[in-house]
């Protein structure tokens, strides 16, 4: 029988500790990897639930599975993003103009990507530009062509009311994105020859004496700008508006689903699905500043016809024939 020296056992007990090792991934000097955290800031969205899921679909594609490779945490309110940036994160995801803003101004190093958002990025010193971002900032947003969905809007809703002359705006004068839109739509109602009355709010509990002020105005029609405030009165607001008989525009196809008379805008659920893909993009190693901001790629034009039937409104056939979806 051939016997082993010592050294010889204990270099074969090593190896065999090795395999073992191996096996489970790694070898004794190589820390464990860290599963990276996805940090989602605010909730701005048009219909959240639903949007959402097409963010987190969009992560389930590229192979990624909640509390195995990696792990979201939400914070709401967009004045916890130094929670976020603390804990830290690998990424965050913003979720609305003031969500992008919290975020940036809370980290300068952890990439944030703009989720959903109604923000200007060039306009509000988030990016250098669309195409060179040049910091940690990217993503998809809403408004860098904000007049033309504006005009558009205006103009879609003056087709299906020939009569609109007074026309009022509901919007938070504490979003610069709302701010911008509002002042977009005054001048676009200016070049239009409609008078632009401002139900200006900036915290929800204003909003229904702006809402009541509308129905005592004698107004034509309505405009609802969407932001965090006002996706958070959304129920309140379409049956608001239902009770006064006032024909309404909205942004993003969840507020006509939900009663709502029509809405044009981009799919909020396309932009989260980009967004989704963004992420999986900074985390396999590409840098934000590398990455363009991308416009909305999608829109949607729906109508309620249910809506209409109710306030007494019969649309015309050239203005249906535009529509994406129509609400029977």
């Amino acid at each position: 029988m051939t016997r082993l020296s010592r050294r010889a056992v204990l270099r074969a007990a090593g190896v065999a500790g090795l395999g073992l090792i191996a096996g489970c991934g790694r070898l004794p000097w190589q820390a464990a990897a860290r599963v990276p955290r996805i940090g989602l800031l605010g909730q701005a969205s048009a219909g959240s639930a639903s949007s959402r899921e097409a963010f987190f679909q969009s992560l389930h594609e590229s192979g990624y599975v909640d509390g195995q490779n990696i792990l979201i945490e939400s914070r709401p309110e967009p004045d916890m993003a130094p929670e976020l940036a603390a804990l830290p994160v690998n990424v965050i995801v913003a979720d609305g103009a003031r969500a992008a803003l919290a975020a940036k101004h809370a980290t300068t190093s952890i990439p944030i990507i703009l989720g959903f958002s109604s923000i200007d990025p060039v306009a509000e010193g988030l990016v250098s530009s669309l195409a060179r971002p040049g910091g940690n900032i990217t993503g998809v947003t809403a408004n860098v062509q904000g007049a033309q969905f504006g005009a558009k809007r205006l103009e879609l809703l003056r087709d299906a009311l020939p009569r609109l002359t007074r026309l009022g705006v509901l919007w938070d004068a504490g979003d610069p994105a709302t701010t911008a839109r509002w002042g977009e739509l005054q001048a676009v109602g200016e070049s239009l020859g409609i008078e632009t009355l401002s139900l200006v709010v900036r915290a929800a509990d204003e909003v229904a004496a702006a809402l009541d002020a509308a129905a005592s105005a004698h107004l034509d029609a309505l405009i609802v700008l969407h932001n965090t405030l006002t996706q958070s009165r959304r129920t309140m607001i379409t049956d608001h508006v239902a009770s006064s008989r006032l024909p309404a525009m909205y942004e993003f196809r969840e507020w006509a689903s939900g009663g709502g008379l029509m809405s044009y805008g981009p799919s909020a659920a396309a932009m989260w699905h980009r967004a989704g893909q963004y992420v999986d993009k900074v985390l396999k190693g590409a840098s934000p500043a590398d990455l363009p901001v991308e416009q909305p790629r999608q829109f949607q034009f729906v109508i309620n016809l249910q809506t209409a039937q109710a306030l007494g409104l019969t649309i015309p056939q050239h203005v249906l024939l535009q529509a994406t979806e129509i609400i029977q």
